[in-house]
């Protein structure tokens, strides 16, 4: 994987957007000042967040240290091996103290807003140049496993406290990663459902493939990586407290629509018609989304939804597609 040293957070590195793979970012976040905690105990870093804390409840999720820290399914895929509850981060620190002198289950907060609730922590941590473009969200507990999942949005990952080892492959491995439900996930994404630590290649015969294009990358305090839209990624907490603080955005304009709800329709309007009319439809799909050219032969005044998306457009094809859909 490539890896650049970067001093300054100000800043994006010159091209980063335009690499087609992930990038470790090292040293990037090194001198916010949660980070500069790190040189003392997991205490101060715990207490640096509670100083902006307002109280207000996160969700956690909790597994059975029998677990090894993998936050899944059930064996049957009917349910998940962790619970969900709400509660204070007050309380979440003092769990994850206690849990440094016993045997350790899993807890876990996933993807929550920094802004909602550590408000004046990004003051003096945070990526300037991304401050106004993305979602901001802070994950922590202790050791965890996170199954290989994608993102839309583009992100770059901070690694606060802790360490953190991202496994990743390339949007094309999705076919050797067995990939499980759509609608039904243990955090939203659709997942993997390969162990990484112990495959069952015997189900799993592909994923030896997979291994092949994966690339490694361990990180430490002060560190980030930038995983591009759409890259695979199994994500583990490896230290006894860990903290990630990471920042989503995607590149066009808010207006666009999300590409997993099309994908939603073509499953519902393209997927079982006859093989024949679904390569046609994939020609339709090459010319007017995948490869699209200027309609020249059409008049610009007359090409409608043809012409460049905006915000008028986009909400005038949003209610096509409600009326469409109320049936």
């Amino acid at each position: 994987m490539a890896e650049i040293a970067v001093a300054c957070e100000q800043t994006l590195p010159e091209g980063l957007l335009e690499n087609a793979a992930p990038v470790i970012l090292r040293g990037y976040v090194s001198e916010w000042p949660v980070v500069q905690q790190c040189h003392n105990k997991p205490d101060a870093v715990m207490a640096y967040l509670a100083g902006f804390y307002n109280h207000k409840p996160v969700h956690v999720m909790r597994t059975d240290a029998s677990n090894n820290g993998r936050l899944f399914y059930n064996e049957t895929l009917t349910g998940f091996n962790f619970s969900r509850s709400k509660d204070s981060l007050d309380q979440v620190f003092n769990e994850l103290k206690q849990s440094e002198q016993s045997e350790r289950d899993t807890l876990y907060v996933g993807s929550t807003a920094i802004d909602h609730i550590l408000p004046g922590f990004r003051q003096d941590n945070d990526l300037p140049a991304l401050h106004s473009k993305a979602l901001v969200s802070i994950w922590l507990g202790n050791q965890s496993r996170i199954a290989a999942h994608y993102d839309a949005p583009d992100n770059i990952a901070c690694v606060v406290a802790g360490r953190r080892r991202f496994t990743l492959f390339p949007p094309e491995q999705i076919k050797n990663l067995y990939i499980g439900p759509l609608d039904f996930t243990p955090a939203g994404q659709p997942a993997s459902l390969v162990d990484f630590h112990n495959p069952d290649l015997k189900r799993f015969p592909l994923f030896e493939e997979a291994l092949q294009h994966a690339v490694v990358a361990d990180l430490g305090p002060g560190d980030a990586i930038y995983i591009p839209s759409m890259w695979w990624h199994h994500v583990e907490g490896l230290a006894d407290f860990n903290v990630l603080i990471n920042y989503w955005w995607r590149q066009v304009d808010n207006f666009i629509g999300a590409p997993a709800d099309a994908l939603m329709h073509a499953i519902l309007s393209i997927r079982e018609l006859p093989p024949q009319q679904r390569a046609y439809w994939r020609e339709v799909f090459e010319h007017y989304v995948f490869s699209p050219e200027e309609q020249a032969h059409i008049p610009p005044a007359n090409r409608g939804i043809l012409n460049p998306l905006d915000n008028n457009t986009a909400r005038y094809l949003r209610g096509l597609l409600l009326n469409k859909l109320n049936r």
